[in-house]
């Protein structure tokens, strides 16, 4: 089914991936290779990606051993018939890195949308894996069904080294002196209530907000690589929200 003209799949494909934190996960069972399902907590790595942290105790964490192969299903999460709600059913394989530096990116960003998982992000049987996406699948409804390739949802990281090495002080900075415009961003920008709002991640385009309840996505109005780039995106949107 090809979608109406207007209708950005891209975008929203990568609005879900950014702001979901629970996702369905479907693995294949070891000896029998069915099917199945279970709940997963998610986060999403610089460029999009979805973070898993899971124990090996868990059996799709063994059937992930076994077979890599996984599809994920991520959705709006909002009142109503569930059905009427955009999702994507993002399929690929999953991987484990033993890079320092790398853990400790993912770490860091799945404890910013999971603040509780501190309490056993250390347990010796639970690891970090990423989904490495193939494929993606997204449905919003009547007339706007479409399949998505990994260049269409994913975020280009390329040349914003800069920008990713300086994302820890850019959310401590904001959190710490800029709470009222965390707020006016998602209040007047994104429409959403009152609340205690951080900044949990930024990449080149946009940045994820939360207040521990629900997570929203600033998208910039243009893509961004250096922290000077960034400082004047984030005033400009400042500006535009104590405007509005």
């Amino acid at each position: 089914m090809t979608p109406d003209a207007d209708f950005d799949a891209g975008r929203l494909a990568r609005d879900l991936l950014r702001r979901s934190r629970q996702g369905a996960l479907a693995t294949l069972m070891t000896v029998s290779g069915d099917p199945y399902c279970s709940l997963v907590n998610v986060a999403s790595a610089p460029d999009g990606a979805p973070i898993l942290l899971i124990s090996r105790l868990a059996l799709h964490t063994r059937n992930i051993l076994a077979d890599v192969r996984v599809s994920l299903m991520l959705d709006e999460r909002r009142a109503g018939d569930p059905l009427e709600g955009a999702r994507i059913m993002a399929g690929g394989v999953v991987e484990q890195t033993q890079d320092e530096a790398a853990v400790a990116l993912l770490r860091r960003r799945y404890l910013a949308a999971h603040p509780s998982a501190e309490a056993f992000v250390n347990f010796k049987d639970f690891s970090f894996f990423v989904l490495r996406i193939a494929t993606v699948h997204l449905v919003a409804g009547f007339g706007r069904i479409i399949d998505l390739t990994p260049d269409q949802v994913l975020t280009d990281l390329s040349g914003a080294e800069a920008l990713l090495d300086g994302e820890t002080d850019v959310l401590a900075h904001m959190n710490t002196d800029h709470r009222d415009t965390m707020s006016l961003y998602a209040t007047r920008l994104l429409g959403a209530e009152d609340g205690d709002w951080l900044a949990t991640g930024c990449d080149p385009d946009g940045m994820d907000l939360t207040d521990g309840r629900q997570t929203l996505r600033l998208a910039f109005p243009r893509r961004i690589v250096a922290l000077d780039a960034l400082r004047k995106i984030l005033r400009e949107l400042a500006d535009s929200a104590r405007a509005a």
